[in-house]
């Protein structure tokens, strides 16, 4: 059975089910989904009580980037002269969206939308509309984003998810990552990685790039999770906390930084959509 129903809890929420397989959208908390149960088994980590707060940002679930991924030198970059502020992923994942369409014809189907505003013209001068799609096909979920610029200049851009993976015991994940070089978070040094990370470290921020494929899989015992994402993304950021029982495996369109260095930058020119897909499957 296919249904989109919603909730009410400490925001709107809207419960995507196909089969056995439910997901749950708040719109007004920067678009996230913040749960995915495969029956009954929850694919994502949530911090609750940082999800509370609306002050902070979410920890967990599928946070959602744009402008920019990752951080920028003192949050700031020059664009034709001019010198603006973004803070850490953009204003995406903390600006509240809109439902604008809903759909059970070919699984369950959520639309949410995000257009400009005085609030984001001040730190992004451009005119746009986000319409990210949400669909859910049994135990797959696919992320179609559609970028459209509104204004009468090329839009500049990066876009990318954070999503956090509930895991029980990180040394029994098996990793394979369609890279061997990465870089670690505020170096430019390139590593050649091994297969494995060691998750005796306190923090592990590894940004796997010179991509050589387009999917990233993690088995976990029986499950294996698979993320596949269109060749608009080069970076693939893996990030954990020691003592958590989450990790990341983020799809970034671009590096850190590329709205002031033009490392993979994506553009739209001016009443352009430009769409991306990240997609993830459960097995």
């Amino acid at each position: 059975m296919t249904t989109i129903t919603t909730e009410k809890q400490q925001y709107l929420t809207y419960i995507l089910t196909d089969g056995d397989s439910q997901v749950a959208v708040v719109p007004e908390r920067g678009g996230i989904v913040t749960s995915w149960k495969i029956q009954g088994k929850e694919v994502f980590y949530l911090d609750a009580e940082r999800f509370k707060d609306a002050s902070l940002s979410v920890r967990g679930g599928i946070p959602l980037l744009f402008p920019i991924c990752g951080n920028l030198v003192d949050d700031t970059y020059t664009l034709d002269g001019e010198t603006f502020k973004l803070k850490q992923h953009g204003f995406g994942r903390t600006t509240p969206w809109e439902v604008t369409h809903q759909s059970t014809d070919d699984g369950a189907s959520l639309t949410i939308t995000l257009t400009s505003s005085e609030e984001t013209f001040a730190v992004y001068p451009f005119e746009f509309q986000l319409d990210y799609v949400y669909t859910l096909k049994g135990n797959r979920l696919e992320q179609r984003f559609r970028h459209t610029n509104l204004s009468d200049e090329p839009m500049p851009f990066s876009t990318g998810t954070h999503p956090y993976f509930a895991v029980a015991d990180k040394s029994k994940l098996t990793f394979d990552i369609p890279s061997t070089d990465y870089k670690i978070k505020g170096g430019k040094e390139v590593y050649a990685f091994n297969g494995t990370f060691d998750f005796d470290q306190e923090e592990i921020d590894f940004a796997f790039i010179n991509l050589e494929d387009q999917t990233a899989t993690v088995k976990d015992g029986d499950s294996t999770l698979a993320i596949d994402f269109d060749e608009n993304y080069s970076t693939l950021v893996f990030w954990t906390v020691k003592g958590k029982d989450f990790y990341c495996l983020e799809p970034w369109s671009g590096p850190r930084n590329a709205i002031n260095t033009g490392d993979f930058l994506l553009t739209a020119s001016p009443n352009e959509t430009v769409e991306t897909v990240i997609t993830m499957t459960v097995s």
